[in-house]
């Protein structure tokens, strides 16, 4: 009999601790004060409309336990915003807005127990939205193996250029390889599609999903291939810089795009500035891009691909003859880079993103406007170490022979 009232007692503290987590779990935070006194509103606001925004300048309430002010309003979309602004500033900006339309805006001040003030309503009437300027620089040309989208985004803002496609109902979608951006020159090659006649329809969206007009266009795709590796040959002018003897010239097209072992180095010991590498692509050929692997390090049981000397910064140089190896007579610079590791990490540390970007490889353009070539030079600008000397893991030559 004791023990079956001992075990009822227990049972009956469990179920009371259990119905208290559970109903606390019910109510969620609460404020740590409880004032319900609501605090004294907001004064003297202004209003300073600008291109899809709005900067609201207020004087505060005295009211010592103030937490924040915050604005509520509604986009033209038809999306609710809310704004907070810390009692710290006497400013705050909306943002949002498609622009040219006069939005309502209701404005709180809230206490440390969320008690809000009464309201105070103003009207805002900012101008029309970046992405609605940046449509009017918006193009879209032929290039190879695609389309290239260029525009003018002179605010720098957070857009996507949505291109589209019609899909097999008919109804335009965005392709996978939209834009997202926040450069202030869009200029971005979409590649993979087939040489023919393609439809395309392209809008601008900012984040707050205003959308402007549509650009219809078609467009014709000038054909692109990758050069025969085959036809690769090695060619040592008088200024190209001595390389490592076991890892030669044709290391660059030997198919090996992510082992140490397969890549192209200089010799780090040789002084001559800026080192140079130089190779025969078989044929006068209108180049549309290099897509370019890094070399990759071994180090500690890990692979670091910017290091060392894997090139941060370079130039491609091109010329039909090579008679003359001085780069300011009988070479066409035809485009200068630099690498940027993707997670921004100092030298010698590298994330998942590094390494993605590095396995697959990079594309390095080569202008629309300049001249078909045979011969292609490589010029290391900047290694990650800070030293001239490269080590290239592959590079693949894209282009058209008969442009």
């Amino acid at each position: 009999m004791k023990q079956y009232l001992k075990l009822s007692h227990w049972i009956l503290m469990l179920s009371l601790i259990v119905t208290f987590v559970a109903c606390s779990e019910e109510e969620g935070p609460k404020p740590l004060e409880s004032n319900t006194i609501a605090p004294a509103v907001v004064e003297n606001v202004t209003v300073e409309n600008l291109p899809g925004k709005a900067k609201l300048t207020y004087t505060l309430p005295s009211d010592k336990d103030l937490l924040y002010i915050v604005a509520r309003y509604t986009l033209e979309n038809g999306t609710p915003m809310e704004v907070k602004a810390s009692y710290y500033r006497n400013w705050m900006l909306l943002e949002g807005f498609a622009g040219e339309s006069e939005r309502e805006v209701k404005i709180y001040a809230v206490n440390r127990s969320e008690t809000e003030s009464e309201p105070i309503t103003v009207k805002v009437l900012p101008s029309r939205a970046p992405i609605f300027d940046v449509f009017e620089t918006l193009t879209a040309e032929p290039d190879f193996g695609g389309l290239r989208v260029k525009a003018l985004n002179s605010t720098s803002e957070d857009l996507a250029i949505l291109v589209m496609q019609k899909n097999t109902q008919g109804d335009w979608e965005p392709i996978p390889t939209s834009i997202y951006t926040a450069a202030t020159e869009i200029s971005r090659s979409l590649r993979g599609f087939n040489v023919e006649p393609q439809d395309f329809a392209l809008v601008v969206r900012d984040r707050w999903l205003n959308v402007t007009d549509t650009l219809f266009t078609t467009i014709t795709p000038y054909f692109e291939q990758l050069m025969p590796k085959s036809q690769n040959v090695a060619v040592h002018l008088s200024n190209d810089t001595q390389v490592i003897g076991t890892y030669p010239v044709s290391n660059l097209w030997d198919g090996e795009t992510l082992e140490w072992w397969g890549s192209y180095f200089t010799d780090r010991t040789v002084d001559v500035g800026n080192h140079l590498v130089t190779w025969d692509i078989g044929q006068i050929t209108k180049l549309s891009r290099l897509h370019i692997w890094q070399f990759s390090e071994p180090i500690g049981g890990q692979r670091l691909y910017y290091y060392l000397g894997a090139m941060k910064k370079f130039r491609i140089w091109g010329s039909n003859q090579i008679s003359d190896p001085n780069l300011e007579s009988g070479w066409t610079l035809l485009g200068e880079y630099e690498i940027k590791k993707p997670s921004g990490l100092p030298y010698g540390q590298e994330n998942n993103d590094d390494l993605v970007a590095a396995q697959n490889g990079a594309d390095y353009e080569i202008p629309l406007d300049a001249p078909a070539v045979r011969y292609l030079r490589i010029e290391c600008l900047d290694n990650w170490i800070g030293g001239k000397f490269m080590a290239v893991s592959e590079v693949n030559v894209y282009g058209n022979p008969n442009f």
